[in-house]
């Protein structure tokens, strides 16, 4: 019986982003992007996250705030989550930069 449950746990739901389906809020904000550009969403995009994730910052509206390349709070969180456990520091740049802080959390995760 225990053998069983570890098996099913082994062969259960995986954390790999890159396999989880698309989101609500994912597909309706595709859906606002396609209408308003006069695309169609490939069906490859709506396969999992993070294939819809590329396609959406692809084709998303250029965002003409001085802050649009700033990083999310979610990411800034998560970067100083990992700088703290791995007891390094953020550069001050990574701040200022949504791209310079992807790269630092991706060679320190």
């Amino acid at each position: 019986m225990a053998h069983h449950t570890r098996n099913s746990a082994l062969s259960g739901p995986s954390n790999d982003y890159h396999l989880l389906p698309v989101t609500d809020r994912q597909m309706r904000y595709a859906r606002a992007i396609a209408q308003q550009s006069a695309l169609e969403i490939p069906v490859e995009a709506q396969r999992d996250r993070r294939s819809m994730s590329a396609w959406i910052s692809t084709h998303k509206p250029d965002d003409p705030s001085p802050f649009a390349n700033y990083p999310t709070g979610k990411q800034v969180a998560f970067a100083e989550r990992i700088s703290r456990s791995k007891r390094r520091p953020i550069p001050t740049e990574c701040f200022r930069d949504k791209q310079k802080m992807s790269h630092w959390i991706d060679q320190n995760k």
